[in-house]
């Protein structure tokens, strides 16, 4: 399929070609979610650590006999229950269970997601951004004009440089580069803009797994 390519004053100066098992997949909602939860899951740092009793320092000698004291029975004081001992069911830092996707599915996701955006049309390519944009006003108002507000752009490394100067103070963007392109990126913000080169760098690079989808 074809897709319009615009320019910085937001006029439309040709037509690329975009693949269908990319850009035109019925979108999966559970892909998506699975691929937002996993996402989401490697962000937290889980550095939160607790003591548990076998790694409290003290003795393990038993305190008091275990028949005929009257109270009920322990071993050391190294339990949950007495103060200075260790934490019952506290967090254990990094040593947690992630939930592992495979890369077909992820991949699988992002093209899922990328078609979800083109079917209510929030998918944008534009010209490479051959010049530098030194002024804020100038990208702003080229958003505005556009309404291309609460956008990620997904770039080329040269155009990134040319416009991350004037785009950087401006809220609710994003500029990646298409290495980087992500699912919870991508639905966070409301478009996507692609530039020519890094769109087709991007279908380039995730060619060989548009053979997995059927």
């Amino acid at each position: 399929m074809k897709l319009g390519v615009i320019n910085i004053d937001g006029k439309k100066v040709n037509d690329i070609d975009i693949s269908d098992k990319i850009f035109s997949l019925t979108p999966d909602i559970y892909v998506i979610q699975s691929l937002v939860d996993w996402q989401l899951n490697h962000f937290k740092p889980r550095t939160a650590k607790t003591k548990q009793r076998n790694e409290v320092k003290g003795s393990t000698a038993k305190i008091y006999a275990q028949k005929g004291t009257g109270g009920a029975r322990h071993s050391s004081r190294k339990a949950p229950i007495f103060i200075g001992g260790g934490v019952a069911h506290g967090p254990k830092g990094k040593v947690y269970k992630i939930k592992k996707i495979n890369r077909k599915v992820r991949k699988l996701g992002l093209f899922h997601i990328l078609s979800q955006k083109n079917k209510v049309n929030s998918l944008f390519v534009i010209e490479d951004f051959k010049n530098e944009i030194k002024k804020t006003k100038i990208f702003n108002n080229f958003i505005k004009k556009n309404k291309l507000n609460n956008s990620l752009i997904i770039s080329d490394k040269n155009s990134k440089s040319n416009i991350i100067k004037s785009a950087r103070n401006i809220p609710n963007l994003k500029i990646i580069e298409q290495e980087g392109a992500n699912v919870y990126d991508i639905l966070k913000y409301k478009n996507v803009i692609f530039t020519t080169s890094s769109i087709k760098s991007f279908q380039d690079r995730l060619s060989k797994w548009q053979n997995f989808i059927t």
